[in-house]
């Protein structure tokens, strides 16, 4: 069935309209920052079943449809958001996302889209500038976790270049800290090394890697007759939103050739930042580093940068054969590089992003949500009964308030849609934990915060 060009037209001037009303309601504060209707209630008033047994959807039946939609979830645009570290969307990377959806071309396989694969292309040798890898490669993949897995088999290329046809050699381990991502993790158990291969690193009481304890628990390693697959290290860390120390890091690998991958899924967008870039001092030392763009950089879900200082690493990590896909010249086929092969026009959304705001607009962007989470420390700090165990380096920040249960605060605050926040432990204390990603979080916001946590829970 072809389009009825006509039809699509109004029911994207329906798209238009109500997500425009929605961002300038979020924006603005005018609605709850969450709603968390149960399933069967939401599915109902939805009337999903029954759109899905009969059909016959049309425009005005979508606007009615999208606007009890989108009355429904979590609005990242609202100022009291302040929950997880996904990217309040900036509109250019949303049109990116509509073109998409119409034009569909999956450019891993450069025929399957020329112009999406080169805006790939020059994105990824913008942010490996920024990385300071100048003889580098890059992939644009579906998120951190595929990124992390990337980097995983990129090094494992390195380590043991016949684990592919082989399998992985029992010896192999990885050397991260217990506050990496959990996708590290997985991405051990993926490759078949297994969870108990993962070597948790020595860190102090927030959970960054502890240099001096390195050349300890690389001496325990060998003596076991293991071998370091690569070594992890936070930019930032997800929970604290605390940075490793890159260049002692960095340094420490290269003496003893170990393969450095640095998670900067969230953190690496600081590199746009005058008065944040030296959080990543050393960055250029590693072997590998991801970088979410559907954090910092604003673009919707997902799109996360695979990075390598030297090309040919990347292009070792996958071996693959089908003859329907690989014939003649593959010199600009990215599916090489990456798990998937339908992969979305990702470059796109941060191409359009950058070439709105520009390079300095998104590092402004960065550096007023690094300080207006500093700002919250400042003055929650003055407040009776709340506790900070650091300052915090980034747009994310814990705390806690007082002796009561702190996953209660978080729920009080919830229930009503009042805040969004999330929680971690640190030192295996359940902490309240603040990520600032909405450009409309201000002061009166965080003192509105305060003020909803002081009155309900007795310090």
């Amino acid at each position: 069935m072809t389009w009825d060009v006509k039809e699509f037209a109004e029911a994207a001037e329906v798209t238009v309209d109500e997500l425009a009303a929605y961002v300038d309601q979020s924006q603005r504060g005018m609605a709850p920052v969450l709603r968390r209707r149960p399933p069967r209630e939401l599915a109902d008033k939805l009337e999903l079943a029954r759109w899905i047994r009969e059909g016959g959807m049309t425009p005005e039946d979508y606007r009615r449809f999208l606007g009890d939609y989108l009355r429904e979830g979590t609005r990242l645009h609202h100022p009291a958001y302040l929950g997880h570290q996904s990217a309040v969307p900036d509109f250019p990377a949303a049109l990116a996302d509509f073109v998409h959806g119409a034009t569909n071309n999956p450019m891993a396989i450069y025929e399957m889209g020329a112009s999406a694969a080169t805006v790939e292309f020059e994105v990824l040798r913008w942010m490996l500038a920024k990385v300071g890898f100048r003889d580098g490669g890059g992939v644009l993949t579906h998120g951190g976790s595929l990124a992390n897995l990337t980097g995983m088999l990129a090094a494992r290329a390195a380590v043991a270049p016949d684990a592919w046809a082989d399998g992985v050699p029992a010896d192999l381990v990885l050397l991260a800290p217990p506050s990496a991502h959990y996708s590290i993790t997985r991405a051990a158990a993926i490759l078949g090394l297994g969870e108990r291969a993962v070597v948790p690193l020595e860190v102090d009481g927030l959970g960054r890697i502890d240099v001096t304890r390195l050349p300890a628990v690389l001496e325990q390693v060998r003596r076991s007759g293991r071998r370091p697959m690569a070594l992890v290290a936070g930019a930032c860390a997800t929970g604290t939103g605390l940075y490793d120390d890159l260049r002692a890091i960095g340094e420490f690998c290269a003496e003893n050739g170990i393969w450095y991958h640095v998670d900067g899924a969230h953190g690496a967008s600081a590199l746009l930042s005058d008065g944040h870039r030296h959080l990543l001092d050393g960055i250029e030392l590693a072997d590998s580093v991801i970088w979410d763009a559907h954090k910092m950089l604003r673009t919707s879900s997902l799109a996360a940068a695979v990075l390598v200082r030297r090309e040919p690493d990347l292009d070792a990590a996958f071996q693959q054969q089908a003859s329907y896909l690989f014939y003649g010249d593959q010199g600009f086929d990215l599916v090489g590089r990456a798990v998937e092969c339908t992969k979305a026009e990702l470059g796109l959304k941060i191409f359009l992003n950058l070439a709105w705001r520009g390079e300095r607009g998104m590092g402004e962007y960065v550096a007023r949500q690094y300080e207006t989470a500093h700002r919250f420390w400042e003055l929650a700090r003055n407040r009776p009964g709340f506790v900070f165990p650091y300052e915090p380096e980034s747009n994310i920040v814990c705390f806690r308030y007082g002796t009561a249960d702190q996953a209660a605060i978080r729920e009080r605050l919830m229930a009503d849609g009042t805040f969004h926040l999330t929680s971690a432990e640190i030192g295996g204390v359940r902490h309240l934990r603040v990520t600032v990603m909405a450009p409309a979080t201000d002061d009166q916001t965080l003192e509105s915060l305060l003020d909803h946590i002081t009155p309900l829970f007795s310090a």
